[in-house]
């Protein structure tokens, strides 16, 4: 019979997964809220969103912000942790979504990055946070079956549906664009 891994190191590696995670998110975020790590701050995010077709503009500013910031520094403390890796996987539906027409790999601008941010995310909010998070500590009041499944259900289709209108505006705007003369 093979031997399980101790639990300790289990519950050490998610804590190292998760604060990784959760500070990398969290710093994403700060830079789309406050401007910190040379972001464009709500101003500059708003911009950048209506230029990418998110709209309005601001509010998907501060949306993709909190989900990125607010779901990171859950994930780090492992508080709420469903709902922290729920937020951040929907902010990083997103991002995928908006470099999906460069293909995969990063390098060409791509979603592998957005992706594999969401995936992890997605994963801790599963899994759950561990022993040696505030979710433990509160005898996981915030962390539930029923948690999980709202956490994930809510924010899929809050994704689709921001994506998706995004979509549709763009294939709009294509199709309402004036032909190309040809020679």
């Amino acid at each position: 019979m093979a031997q399980q891994a101790h639990p300790n190191r289990r519950d050490l590696g998610l804590l190292v997964l998760r604060v990784g995670t959760g500070a990398v998110l969290a710093a994403h975020g700060t830079q789309k809220l406050f401007g910190w790590f040379g972001g464009g701050g709500i101003e500059g995010t708003s911009k950048g969103m209506e230029a990418m077709g998110f709209r309005p503009g601001r509010e998907s500013a501060i949306a993709a912000g909190l989900g990125e910031a607010g779901g990171g520094a859950l994930l780090a403390f492992g508080l709420a942790t469903p709902a922290a890796g729920a937020a951040a996987a929907g902010a990083m539906a997103g991002a995928v979504a908006v470099h999906a027409p460069a293909g995969f790999f990063a390098q060409g601008g791509g979603y592998e990055y957005p992706a594999f941010l969401g995936f992890v995310a997605a994963a801790i909010g599963v899994t759950g946070a561990g022993r040696y998070s505030l979710d433990h500590a509160t005898g996981h009041v915030l962390d539930r079956p029923w948690v999980v499944a709202t956490a994930f259900i809510g924010t899929a289709l809050a994704a689709a549906a921001v994506v998706g209108r995004r979509a549709d505006e763009q294939a709009a705007a294509r199709d309402s664009a004036p032909e190309p003369e040809s020679a």
